[in-house]
């Protein structure tokens, strides 16, 4: 499978390439007071209007303070940004290796010396992931 891996902080994520639609230096970023935690605010993509995601927070292993790179992608909800700790770059992916306790993932998978936790965007991006139990 051809992926995007993205770096957040010592860990890789693997993006399938099908989502992704492009990779940007960091934007300048528009927050929003009202917003959850992993949402880091807006920024203007050519016209269009993209949400950026903390990706460290959406996945439950901390927070992004320093976005050095955002991942475009077409999320089931539209167009939405993932940040990346250092420059996101391809890789294939062959068979897993293991299961990823990460909601929003779909399996480890070696990559070299390093493994890679393949992120599935429709279960990380899904709205109804962020209610609180009992509240859909």
């Amino acid at each position: 499978m051809q992926t995007v891996l993205l770096p957040v902080h010592e860990e890789l994520y693997a993006l399938p390439v099908r989502w992704v639609r492009e990779v940007l230096a960091a934007p300048r970023i528009t927050p929003l007071p009202t917003a959850p935690p992993e949402v880091l605010g807006l920024f203007n993509l050519r016209g269009e209007i993209v949400p950026l995601f903390d990706t460290a927070a959406l996945l439950g292993i901390g927070t992004t303070d320093a976005v050095a790179f955002t991942v475009v992608l077409l999320g089931p909800q539209g167009s939405a940004a993932l940040t990346t700790t250092a420059f996101p770059h391809r890789a294939v992916l062959d068979v897993p290796t293991g299961r990823s306790e990460h909601h929003g993932t779909a399996g480890t998978f070696r990559i070299g010396e390093r493994v890679a936790v393949l992120i599935e965007p429709s279960a990380l991006l899904a709205p109804d992931r962020r209610l609180p139990a009992g509240s859909a």
